[in-house]
C-alpha cells in the first residue's frame, strides 16, 4: 500500500527540502552556538502547513497520516536541520485529536493548524520515577469545576515556545486502584495562564540545544473542562500518542543517518591522504557502507510501524522496534562520519559534532533502548517481566 504512494511521498520530500534550503547549515550552526530557538524555521514550517499535516481537513489541516508526517521530520534532519524543535507539535496533538471532545477539538485544532497556538510540550516524566510512569506522584484533585495540580515534572521540552501542554497526573492514588496503570488522567494546560500562577519553570542546561525544563506545580488550578477523555484512563491515552512519537523519532533518526552517510561519503571521496582518497581504503569504506545498510533496514521497520498505525492497528511493537533500530543506526552512522572526518569532525564548521550530539539523544529519549529490549522480551518473546 505504501509503495503505491511513492509519488505523493516524493512531492512531500521535495516540498520540505525546498523549504529547508532557506535554512542552511549556517543557520542551524548559529542557533546551536547561541543556544537559541529557530523561530523563523518553525514559523515557515507552520505557514507552509507541514506542522498541521495530521490535523483533519475539517479543522484546517491536511488530514494526512503518520507516514506522511514521518517523511516531513525525516527530511528536516536529512537536510541538516533539527526536527526536535518541531516534532512536539506533531505527536502531542495526537492525544487531543484521538481522545478530546468535539468541543475541545473545535476550540484548539483550527488554531493549532493556523499557527495561532502551539502545542509543543508534554508533561509526563518525573525526577523520582523516570520511565516508571505508573508511579508518578503529580496529582490532580477535583474541587468543584476545577482541578488542583501539585507535583513536579522533569525533561519537559519547549515550554517557553508553547502555548499549551499535555499533562499526565494522578487523579486516583496508586494504592486505591486495582491496576497500577489506572487512575491517571490527561489534561490540557494553558501555559500562558499557568506560568507564575502555580507553575514554575526552571530550564536545564544540557549538552544539546534541546531546550528542556523542570516544572514545579504548586496548587495550580485549571478548569475541569481541560480534562481530555475520561478521568482515570490517561495512561491508555498517552500510550497511543507515544507509539506515534516513537515512530516519528525513528524517522528523524533515519534522516540523521542519511545525513551522516552523505556527509561521510562525500568527504571520503574528496579527502586525499598519502596520495589517494581516503574512501579508497576499505577501513574507511566499510563503516560507511555498514551504516547505510543498517539505516535502510531501520527504514523498513519505520514504514511497517506507520502502516499499522495509519490502519488503526496495534503499532506498539513495531513502533518500539523502529525507534530502536533507527536510533542505533543513526548513532553508528554518526560515529562512522566523525571517524571519517578525523579531527575536522570536531570542528563546528563541518556540523558533524552538532549532529553527533543531537542524534545521541535518541539512545536515551523518548524511551531508552534498554526499555525497548525489555518490552520486546516480555511482550513478544513471553519472557518473565524484569521489573
Amino acid at each position: 500500500m505504501l509503495d503505491e504512494r511513492q509519488e505523493e511521498f516524493s512531492a512531500i520530500r521535495d516540498g520540505v527540502r525546498g523549504l529547508c534550503a532557506g535554512f542552511p547549515a549556517e543557520y542551524w550552526r548559529h542557533i546551536d552556538e547561541q543556544k537559541g530557538f529557530p523561530q523563523d524555521f518553525v514559523r515557515a514550517m507552520t505557514e507552509a502547513g507541514w506542522l498541521s499535516a495530521m490535523i483533519p481537513e475539517a479543522y484546517g489541516g491536511s488530514g494526512l497520516g503518520l507516514a506522511e508526517a514521518s517523511i516531513i521530520l525525516e527530511e528536516v534532519n536529512r537536510c541538516g536541520g533539527n526536527s526536535g524543535t518541531i516534532h512536539g507539535q506533531m505527536y502531542n496533538m495526537f492525544t487531543l485529536l484521538r481522545n478530546g471532545s468535539d468541543e475541545q477539538k473545535s476550540a484548539y485544532l483550527p488554531r493549532l493548524a493556523s499557527g495561532e497556538l502551539r502545542l509543543q510540550s508534554m508533561g509526563v516524566t518525573e525526577p523520582t520515577t523516570g520511565t516508571d510512569t505508573t508511579k508518578i506522584k503529580t496529582t490532580a484533585v477535583r474541587r468543584g469545576d476545577r482541578y488542583v495540580i501539585n507535583g513536579q515534572k522533569v525533561w519537559i521540552s519547549r515550554v517557553q515556545h508553547s502555548d499549551l501542554m499535555i499533562l499526565l497526573a494522578r487523579t486516583t492514588p496508586l494504592e486505591a486502584v486495582q491496576r497500577k496503570s489506572e487512575g491517571m488522567s490527561i489534561f490540557l494546560v494553558d501555559l500562558r495562564e499557568a506560568i507564575g500562577k502555580g507553575l514554575t519553570v526552571r530550564p536545564i542546561p544540557n549538552m544539546v540545544n534541546h531546550e528542556t525544563n523542570e516544572l514545579f506545580f504548586d496548587e495550580l488550578e485549571i478548569p475541569a473542562s481541560n480534562l481530555i477523555g475520561e478521568e482515570g484512563k490517561g495512561f491508555r491515552y498517552i500510550l497511543d500518542g507515544l507509539n506515534a512519537e516513537r515512530t516519528l523519532i525513528a524517522a528523524e533518526c533515519i534522516g540523521d543517518g542519511r545525513w551522516f552517510v552523505d556527509k561521510a561519503r562525500h568527504y571520503a571521496r574528496d579527502r586525499v591522504v598519502f596520495g589517494r582518497p581516503i574512501g579508497q581504503n576499505q577501513g574507511v569504506q566499510f563503516p560507511i557502507a555498514e551504516a547505510h545498510i543498517e539505516i535502510e533496514a531501520a527504514d523498513l521497520m519505520r514504514w511497517h510501524a506507520c502502516d499499522l498505525y495509519d490502519r488503526g492497528e496495534n503499532a506498539g511493537a513495531a513502533a518500539n522496534m523502529a525507534k530502536y533500530l533507527a536510533a542505533k543506526a543513526s548513532w553508528e552512522a554518526a560515529n562512522a562520519c566523525l571517524q571519517t572526518h578525523g579531527g575536522f569532525g570536531f570542528a563546528t564548521e563541518y556540523d558533524v559534532e552538532r549532529k553527533f550530539r543531537e542524534t545521541r539523544l535518541y539512545q536515551v529519549a523518548p524511551i531508552s533502548t534498554n526499555l525497548i529490549l525489555s518490552y520486546v522480551a516480555e511482550h513478544l518473546l513471553e519472557l518473565p517481566r524484569s521489573f
